[in-house]
């Protein structure tokens, strides 16, 4: 097995008309995949990034994305040049988007159209399954994912000339789903707060899922849409350890502050459901029955988890953070993921890639639904109304009126 920073050589030295994929296959562990065991993790990753250049950050490394001709990784030259090199800072670009609303066809997801209002996120969650979308911008899914944003410019007026097309059916608009809406730029850019104004005048529902306490900033915009049976609201609350949190959410709410949402949330006469995801073997799974109860002290009606999901470069993003922060779980973790996977890191099956399959999967689904059911959790959900939406006045009809 390669280690990573022997990966990452070997990928420089691939000819330019062959992918760098084949690299990013030499992840940690990954001779399971061919039924071999896995060989012996290092004790260190020693392609990460100096730490006093990823402070505050999520990912360890910056491998090039998957379908880059070249892998690029940085060597000493033995002058002490990488002592030179800058702390990885947030850059901030803009895309004009000419459609916002994604739409979906998978038969697992409760939702069929979503929005992200943001490309990448600060959050720098270590396992989040987004990461690999950066890649399609030529970046890497480690580090640049959480520091190379993009904002979507003009998004309030490309949703209004979207939900007046004469076509358009109303369905509950999903927000959340791949980058984090409330992530720290939304103070400064407020996308998601011009959607949210766009949505609420033309009462459309929406359901949102967040790890950030900003989302009660617009309390003022979502009580009155939920008064309607317009608007719901999902906080992810991955541990109630503050310092588990920071290692694996670094520019996340930390979790009082996702609980005193939650409260504010309910008190506001919000729907408010809690997302205990992802669940990561033997790191946080031993936390489900105290997250649940504290979310439902907090106002939370329903709960839902998902399981920890590694597709693509997540796979050696989320093993450099396991070797460098638990070490000593490195085997155990991995084996556990590798056994609700079929023996692979993932698997994209609709209906598993969620959940998970085999023993261990199994146990972690009952422990839930026991500890829902004696809480009280997910007796009922609250349903968002269609009947309401009036599109947007388009040009010639805003004429009308004068």
């Amino acid at each position: 097995m390669l280690s990573v920073e022997t990966a990452a050589r070997t990928a420089a030295t691939v000819p330019p008309s062959q992918s760098a994929k084949p690299a990013q296959k030499q992840s940690l562990g990954n001779n399971a995949r061919h039924g071999e065991k896995p060989a012996p993790p290092t004790e260190t990753v020693e392609s990460a990034v100096a730490e006093d250049r990823r402070r505050g950050r999520g990912a360890l490394t910056n491998a090039s994305g998957r379908y880059e001709p070249h892998a690029r990784v940085a060597e000493d030259d033995g002058w002490d040049s990488l002592g030179s090199l800058e702390a990885f800072q947030t850059q901030v670009s803009y895309e004009k988007p000419r459609t916002v609303i994604t739409r979906n066809d998978s038969p697992d997801l409760s939702f069929d159209r979503s929005i992200n209002p943001y490309r990448g996120c600060e959050h720098g969650c270590v396992y989040c399954f987004a990461r690999p979308t950066h890649a399609y911008m030529g970046l890497s899914p480690g580090l640049d994912f959480e520091t190379r944003l993009f904002v979507k410019d003009g998004v309030a007026q490309a949703l209004e000339r979207e939900l007046s097309a004469p076509n358009y059916q109303p369905k509950t608009i999903a927000i959340g789903t791949n980058t984090d809406p409330y992530q720290p730029i939304e103070r400064q850019h407020r996308n998601m707060r011009a959607i949210l104004e766009v949505l609420s005048r033309a009462n459309h529902p929406v359901g949102i899922v967040t790890k950030s306490a900003l989302v009660t900033r617009d309390i003022d915009i979502l009580a009155p849409m939920a008064e309607k049976g317009l608007a719901k609201v999902a906080i992810s609350v991955t541990s109630l350890d503050g310092k588990l949190s920071r290692l694996m959410e670094p520019r996340a709410a930390q979790p009082q502050k996702r609980l005193d949402a939650l409260r504010e949330l309910s008190a506001a006469g919000i729907p408010t459901a809690a997302l205990v995801a992802p669940i990561i073997p033997a790191i946080n799974d031993h936390e489900i029955e105290a997250i649940l109860d504290r979310v439902q002290a907090a106002g939370a009606r329903s709960a839902g988890y998902v399981m920890l999901r590694l597709p693509l470069e997540v796979e050696n993003i989320f093993g450099e953070w396991l070797l460098t922060h638990f070490p000593a779980k490195y085997r155990h973790v991995m084996s556990l993921v590798r056994g609700m996977r079929g023996g692979k890191a993932y698997d994209s099956s609709f209906g598993q890639r969620m959940k998970g399959t085999g023993a261990y999967a199994w146990l972690t689904g009952r422990r839930f639904e026991v500890a829902s059911a004696k809480l009280g959790l997910n007796v009922s959900r609250a349903k968002l109304r269609c009947d309401l939406f009036k599109p947007p006045l388009r040009g010639p009809e805003q004429l009308m009126l004068l």
